[in-house]
């Protein structure tokens, strides 16, 4: 009996905790709170969870993708592409520009290209927190190394991450929607762009921050919320002054162009 009763109360006490942390990430953010992250504001952005169907059922033949692509994950992570990886986890402050600098062919940054850099960053919640937000908050889906009873290519990040659902993957959102505009801007190297994009959501099965099927869905949200995106004046006004800065930073050399094919 009093081992039921301290079960109970850990129990009580672990869903205060997460109860807790649900309402912390519940708050309303948005462009009106936070205009250096957001364009947009609560509502803005389509429902993602009327637009993606449910995470695979453990029992289901989708979720034996999910457990193959954490096993290929898994074994890349002492490798460089690993280590790429575990750079891609990165998103806060300057990672965002700085994971796509070299594919861009300039550097992206406060300094070198103000307007790029603003543009870029201040959309970046708009893709990773209202564009997955809905879906995120309603399935609350166990991460993969949780679910293993694993660890991630960083540890340190893993009671922060336990408290948020894994279902849409938000940094692979951010990651596919900042290629999608960087793309706009240098559509000269849109493959080379686009590739890198691609690989950040492949980073988070990598880290084992994600299932597969988490990362898929977080590609699905990042296009909309570019799409979205594209009908607000704030955003396009700024996407504009990105655009003229690229073409002086183009016509004074500082661009790399494309690899040769």
């Amino acid at each position: 009996m009093r081992l039921f009763s301290l079960s109970l109360a850990m129990l009580l006490a672990l869903g205060g905790f997460y109860a807790t942390a649900q309402n912390t990430d519940m708050k309303v953010r948005g462009h009106a709170s936070d205009p250096e992250v957001y364009f947009l504001n609560e509502g803005d952005l389509p429902n993602s969870l009327e637009l993606l169907p449910p995470p695979p059922d453990p029992s289901s033949i989708a979720f034996l993708l999910d457990r193959a692509r954490y096993d290929w994950g898994k074994n890349l992570r002492n490798t460089e592409r690993g280590e790429q990886a575990y750079q891609d986890s990165k998103l806060g402050g300057d990672g965002v520009p700085r994971a796509f600098s070299e594919a861009f062919g300039v550097e992206i940054s406060q300094e070198n290209t103000p307007e790029i850099y603003k543009l870029i960053v201040g959309m970046r919640e708009d893709a990773g927190d209202l564009a997955t937000r809905d879906a995120k908050v309603h399935y609350m889906r166990t991460r993969p190394y949780i679910y293993f009873n694993d660890h991630t290519c960083n540890p340190e990040d893993e009671v922060n991450l336990s408290t948020n659902g894994s279902y849409p993957s938000g940094h692979t959102s951010i990651g596919w929607a900042t290629a999608l505009v960087l793309t706009e801007v240098n559509p000269e190297r849109q493959n080379e762009i686009l590739e890198r994009g691609y690989e950040m959501g492949e980073s988070r099965v990598i880290c084992g921050y994600h299932f597969q099927s988490d990362v898929d869905a977080g590609r699905i949200t990042g296009a909309v919320a570019v799409a979205r995106l594209h009908a607000d004046e704030n955003f396009n006004k700024q996407l504009d002054k990105a655009k003229k800065e690229f073409a002086k930073l183009k016509k004074e050399g500082k661009v790399a162009p494309p690899p040769a094919k």
